[in-house]
């Protein structure tokens, strides 16, 4: 299996993760295919995977033994930080935003048991969390450690991401290759955005013809555009076209959800059995439905939807808006 390049194999990776074309009436002539990063691996899947590959990859080729990260207290990142920390060997330290509640929920014990050591940061300090200070701060308490940061979207991430348009082509070429000739391999692919690293990554990487969407799963997502240029310039040296947010589908904000967000994911389950994960794809999935019954897509639009994580421990039913 495909383990990210200089990475021990230590891992069983499910990689090109699955392509799955839905099947729903509701679609009507748009086509839609799943990107089912879910699959890639049960404690790293989706973006985190590719997020991750090579900056652990660098935190070995700069001798670090021991990563450390930030996120909130339902943060998937924290989560695939843990276990990436226990499968490669490394360290792993969690610093997470607010006060310490116990006990732990799911997610914050899983990374526990994961071997993550976690400290807390209050909030006023956690907005200065980048700041030389803190850092050195940080340092001083727990050591050398190799520094990933919110979310796990840097130039390394970025470029992870960036790999997944070539292997989504490649997949549609393969089961339509009387449709591969000098055509698109898709039109339009989408993916849940929380700091922006992923769809920067896809969006960086696309055939030509191709476009990108990403649907902000926070309140006032639109600030995420300038976070999705400035990957771009780290990662490459410039920004790229041919992307946009759809900023109309957060839902109250992040992990927050409503009765009409729950009924989709029920309803979703139903028909497909395939439970989505509320935090992000859930919101995606709904806001593509929707997109498709207002006829932002024309007929036999061909348009990828990355799966980037499923229903984390404890994820429930969210926070009510």
């Amino acid at each position: 299996m495909d383990n990210g390049g200089t990475l021990p194999s230590v891992l069983a990776l499910r990689l090109p993760s699955p392509l799955e074309e839905l099947r729903d009436d509701r679609l009507g002539e748009v086509r839609v295919f799943l990107k089912r990063d879910d699959l890639i691996h049960p404690e790293l899947p989706g973006n985190k995977w590719r997020k991750l590959r090579h900056n652990l990859a660098e935190a070995a080729r700069q001798g670090k033994g021991t990563l450390l990260t930030f996120g909130g207290a339902y943060s998937n990142h924290i989560r695939a930080t843990a276990a990436a920390g226990h499968h490669f060997g490394l360290a792993t330290i969690g610093v997470i935003r607010g006060e310490e509640h116990l006990p732990l929920n799911p997610s914050l014990a899983y990374a526990v048991s994961r071997g993550m050591r976690l400290t807390y940061l209050d909030r006023s300090t956690y907005r200065a969390k980048d700041s030389p200070e803190v850092i050195n701060r940080l340092r001083a308490e727990w050591g050398d450690f190799y520094l990933l940061p919110e979310g796990g979207s840097n130039a390394l991430a970025v470029r992870g991401c960036a790999e997944l348009p070539a292997e989504v082509a490649a997949q549609l070429r393969d089961a339509s290759p009387e449709g591969a000739g000098g055509g698109r391999p898709f039109d339009v692919i989408c993916c849940a955005c929380g700091t922006g690293g992923t769809l920067a990554g896809i969006a960086s990487a696309l055939p030509p013809g191709c476009r990108a969407v990403g649907f902000p799963v926070l309140k006032g997502g639109e600030y995420l555009a300038g976070e999705v240029e400035r990957l771009q310039c780290e990662a490459f040296g410039t920004s790229s076209p041919g992307w946009s947010l759809e900023c109309g589908f957060h839902f109250g904000g992040f992990a927050r959800t409503t009765r009409e967000l729950g009924a989709f994911i029920e309803d979703f389950a139903a028909r497909h059995g395939q439970t989505l994960d509320r935090v992000y794809v859930a919101k995606m999935m709904y806001g593509i439905f929707e997109l498709v019954a207002r006829g932002a897509f024309p007929p036999g639009t061909r348009l990828v939807a990355v799966v980037t994580d499923g229903p984390g421990p404890g994820q429930g039913s969210g926070r009510l808006a």
